[in-house]
């Protein structure tokens, strides 16, 4: 399976759709408004928004929107040597690598892509995992399709027919998988991993309250350059 192309257009002229941001921003409530960003950070999502190719619900395009604020930033783990980096941010795709640190003997594991994307349908997770000269693991490219509106902040995924059928031959139980992403902005993002057939199989949890260094680029994608500063 080929490697996901980076779109054409990155940043470009807002459109018509800026009508949609104040039922956004009404969807998030008190606990986000664009006023909580700089200024020229606000308006280039706010151009991401409008230059989307999909409409979808307002409580999806608030939790899309709460993750464009964190364009260009990275945070750590609460409780392990993860960091994970909004690293790439396009009208209807965003990319966060997940770097795994080894305290042990201070390496690095940069395999780990989420990639987020907009579709006529609502939002799409899949798991880009790369091996260190880029190639493609045996199990990558897995995920799912968010299948109810959710709220602003929380988005689930099952798993897709990909997963079911072809993960689940190399993964165990994989056809079960429901993915979860949970963000309180300012605080915390949560990436939940659990199964039909018992709860709480995984949970992450990264701080939001203090953005750390921008780790390097993840395997495969050392040709491309991060959109947006932190």
């Amino acid at each position: 399976m080929s490697r996901p192309t980076r779109p054409t257009r990155p940043l470009t002229r807002a459109t018509s759709r800026l009508r949609r941001l104040p039922v956004v921003v009404a969807a998030l409530g008190a606990a986000w408004s664009w006023a909580s960003v700089a200024p020229a950070q606000a308006a280039a999502q706010q151009e991401l928004l409008a230059e989307s190719a999909h409409e979808l619900p307002a409580e999806q395009d608030a939790f899309w929107s709460s993750i464009l604020e964190l364009c260009g930033q990275a945070f750590e783990r609460v409780d392990a040597l993860y960091v994970m980096h909004v690293r790439q941010c396009y009208p209807d795709e965003i990319r966060i690598p997940v770097h795994v640190g080894n305290a042990e003997d201070g390496t690095w594991n940069r395999s780990r892509t989420w990639i987020l994307t907009r579709t006529p349908d609502g939002i799409r997770l899949k798991h880009d995992h790369r091996n260190p000269d880029g190639t493609e693991e045996t199990v990558t490219q897995y995920g799912g399709d968010t299948d109810e509106t959710g709220t602003p902040g929380i988005q689930t995924f099952p798993a897709d027919d990909f997963t079911r059928e072809v993960v689940a031959a190399e993964v165990r139980g994989a056809e079960n998988n429901i993915w979860r992403m949970e963000i309180t902005p300012g605080v915390t993002f949560s990436y939940r991993l659990t199964r039909s057939t018992f709860d709480n199989a995984l949970r992450w949890a990264f701080d939001l309250r203090t953005p750390v260094a921008a780790p390097p680029a993840p395997w495969g994608y050392e040709d491309t350059e991060p959109t947006h500063e932190g």
